[in-house]
Parts: C-alpha cells; sequence; structure tokens
C-alpha cells in the first residue's frame, strides 16, 4: 500500500477548490470579497501554490475521492492564470501519475483577461470546464470588473471568449449579478445569449462593510460572526431586485430558450422538483463537504468562511480525509440547518432554498429571530413564480416529452 492509499477516503463525496495564487488577481473589481484574504497572508509573501502543496493536493484528493466518483479539481482565484502554464502542466502531470487510471475532472474559474491562444489550446486538450467570468455587455461588466488603472476588461474577457471557442474548450459563463445588473435582467440575460452562451450561472454579491473587529483584523468587508447589523456594501444586488432578476430571466428562457440555453440556478431548482440533489451547497440541506486549499496548503470549511477559526488543517501534514470527516467540519454542516429561523422551517419552499447561503444568513426573521437570509425576500419572489412552471417542466420530463413545449403553454399544467 503506498502512502496515498494510507490516506484514506472520505465517508462520502466532497469537493476541494483549490486557490493556487490564493488572492493575488491582476482585476481590482469593485465587488470581490475575496482581495480582502490579503490581509490574512504576508503582504510580501508569494502568492503561489508551492510544488509541496501542489503535490499534496493532487495527491490527497485523489487518494481520499471514493472509489467509483470522479475525482474533481478545481482551480479558482484570485487569478489562477497568473500561475502560468507550466504549473498546470505540471498538476496534469501529477493526475496521470496518482490517478491510476481514475476518472478525473479539472474546472477552472477564470477572469479571462490573460487567456491566449497557448491557454485556450491547454484548457481545450486537456478538457478543462472553463468557467468565465462575464459580467454582460461592456457598460455593465465594465462598471465593476476593471483593472487597478481603472481601465476596462470586457474587450479582454471577449477575446478569450472567441478563442477558447476557436480551440474547442467547454465554456460556461459565471455573471454575478450586483446592484446595478439587478435591475436589468433581461438586457444581462439577451447578452450572454447573443454571444452564444449555453451554460450561465447567476451569482448574487453581496457584502457587508467591517465593523470595529473586523477593521482591526485589515479587513474592509464584514467576516461571518462579525458586527451583525454591519451595514450592507452599496454595490450589493437588492433582495427585491435579485427576486425579480431570476423570475424574468426564467419567464425569457421559459419562453424560448429550454433545451438551448441552460441556467444553473432554474437547474438547481428543476433538480429539487425531480427530488435529485440540485448540486448547489448553498440550496442544500447541509452544506460542509466544498472545501477549500489555500495557496499556502491550508484548508478550510467553505470559501466564503476562509478565516482562521475555520482552518481544518494542512494538506501537507494533516490527512484530507480526516478533515472532511473531521467533527468540525461535520458540525459545521450541520449548523446550516440546525440554526434556521422559524420563518424559514414553516416556509413552503424549505426543500428548495434551505436558507440559503450561510454567508447571508445574517437578517432578522418576522419573529425577531437572528440568521433569515438576506435575500429571502427575493428567493421567495422567485420560487413563488418558478415553481409551477418547474413542476410542470419535472412533468415533461418524466413522461419522455420535449421540455421544450413548456414555451406553448400559456399555463402551467394542473398540479
Amino acid at each position: 500500500m503506498n502512502s496515498a492509499e494510507r490516506l484514506g477516503a472520505a465517508a462520502d463525496g466532497f469537493h476541494l477548490m483549490a486557490k493556487p495564487s490564493g488572492p493575488a488577481c491582476n482585476l481590482d473589481c469593485t465587488y470581490c470579497f475575496y482581495l480582502d484574504k490579503e490581509a490574512l497572508f504576508d503582504r510580501k509573501g508569494t502568492r503561489r501554490m508551492s510544488a509541496q502543496v501542489l503535490d499534496a493536493y493532487v495527491r490527497q484528493t485523489i487518494a481520499a475521492t471514493p472509489p467509483g466518483h470522479a475525482v474533481q479539481f478545481t482551480w479558482q482565484g484570485g487569478e489562477p492564470t497568473l500561475l502560468g502554464l507550466d504549473f498546470y502542466r505540471q498538476a496534469v502531470a501529477l493526475q496521470g501519475r496518482y490517478g491510476a487510471g481514475r476518472a478525473i475532472e479539472n474546472s477552472f474559474q477564470t477572469n479571462g483577461t490573460l487567456i491566449d491562444a497557448q491557454w485556450a489550446q491547454f484548457l481545450a486538450e486537456h478538457r478543462f470546464l472553463v468557467g468565465l467570468s462575464l459580467d454582460g455587455p461592456a457598460h455593465i461588466h465594465d462598471r465593476t470588473r476593471r483593472y487597478a488603472n481603472g481601465q476596462p476588461s470586457h474587450d479582454k474577457v471577449m477575446a478569450a471568449w472567441r478563442l477558447l471557442a476557436a480551440a474547442g474548450a467547454e465554456v460556461n459563463i459565471l455573471a454575478c449579478v450586483d446592484s446595478h445588473s439587478g435591475d436589468q435582467p433581461l438586457e444581462v440575460y439577451r447578452y450572454l445569449r447573443g454571444i452564444g452562451a449555453r451554460f450561465i450561472q447567476f451569482t448574487p454579491v453581496v457584502e457587508r462593510l467591517a465593523g470595529a473587529a473586523d477593521k482591526a483584523r485589515g479587513f474592509d468587508l464584514n467576516g461571518p460572526g462579525e458586527a451583525r447589523d454591519a451595514p450592507v456594501a452599496d454595490f450589493s444586488v437588492r433582495p427585491q431586485a435579485w427576486g425579480r432578476f431570476l423570475a424574468t430571466v426564467f419567464e425569457e428562457w421559459r419562453r424560448h430558450d429550454v433545451g438551448e440555453v441552460f441556467v444553473m440556478n432554474f437547474e438547481w431548482t428543476l433538480a429539487d422538483h425531480m427530488g435529485v440533489p440540485g448540486g448547489v451547497c448553498h440550496h442544500q440541506r447541509e452544506c460542509g463537504r466544498a472545501l477549500i486549499v489555500e495557496h499556502d496548503g491550508a484548508v478550510y470549511n467553505c470559501d466564503h468562511f476562509a478565516y482562521p477559526e475555520y482552518r481544518l488543517g494542512d494538506l501537507r501534514q494533516d490527512s484530507l480525509a480526516a478533515m472532511v470527516d473531521s467533527s468540525a467540519a461535520q458540525a459545521f454542516g450541520r449548523a446550516k440547518h440546525e440554526t434556521l429561523p422559524a420563518q424559514c422551517r414553516r416556509c413552503p419552499h424549505l426543500a428548495a432554498c434551505w436558507g440559503g447561503c450561510p454567508k447571508h444568513r445574517f437578517a432578522t426573521s418576522v419573529d425577531g429571530e437572528a440568521g433569515l437570509n438576506y435575500l429571502c425576500e427575493g428567493y421567495t419572489h422567485y420560487f413563488s413564480a418558478v415553481s409551477p412552471w418547474m413542476a410542470t417542466l419535472a412533468t415533461l420530463v418524466r413522461q419522455g416529452r420535449d421540455p421544450a413545449a413548456i414555451a406553448r403553454l400559456e399555463q402551467p399544467l394542473p398540479a
């Protein structure tokens, strides 16, 4: 038995996302929560995953993934392209060395500004699923996604989109929805559809300004558990706008694009109506099995909770399987359900929402309880608007009928 095998497999599926460049990024996006993480590291230090940490990440992830499951590697940042192609060539080589025939999948989230023909060819050749950050047309995208010198990034992202398409890479679009774009759902969606995007995910931007305790730690934004009454940042999407955004895009998609464009937010909701897991942690009953490893080898419960108090260990010296199944990780996951306020527990949409992401659960419920999701009003609007149609889609799928037939219906099918 080799050393990787002795590490053992985790008891159930998990996902460990790597931050190989840490918070280092060549953009200075207005709404980025992750740039604040620089305060946690030596500002003079190198934001680069070492060869030792890379080896541990690949080796331990393969060893800890239960048999029969594809081994999943996700590379995110900061901006992961800052490490250069040779870093990922070495990662692929290590996957081949330790994989021993296992099915291996790579995904890669990038702002696209450094993608050239070589990058595009590599990502396509090795079948990386590329997530490209694009918030919409230039006048929307460039409001927030700029370089530190103020220069816009939209043209660079679109150049990357074309290069990746020409190379045959599989690309998903990740569009962040903030206080500005949240009021323009059709313009954003029609633009993304118009450039040929077939897989789209919308992510709400929700951040709060740092309270005294977090400012003392060097943060501009609020960390978990700090300053419950901290003001919401102006760039955050408003709850009502988030709900209207999703519901409006859904109606456009239902009438024109079912089977042609896949919006992940709708896929998650449909999965609930089909009685299968939706595949995203914030709409699951429990969380805690979507961990991250920082560039220095430290493992945390969650991307949004990468603070010292949520540190589980270090890949270079601790067993990943043990960290995944540790009492701390399990308690973190259970807390998502156990701390739900009564308003959530009696909500008709509980099984579709499950209270949303714990990071956003800083509002007060109608009963005066803490822990309500800031976006609750928006989610309630969205789920109320789409649930009858999602039930209809589920019926069409179960009956083996064309889901696109939903576009010809004036009313949902009877329940």
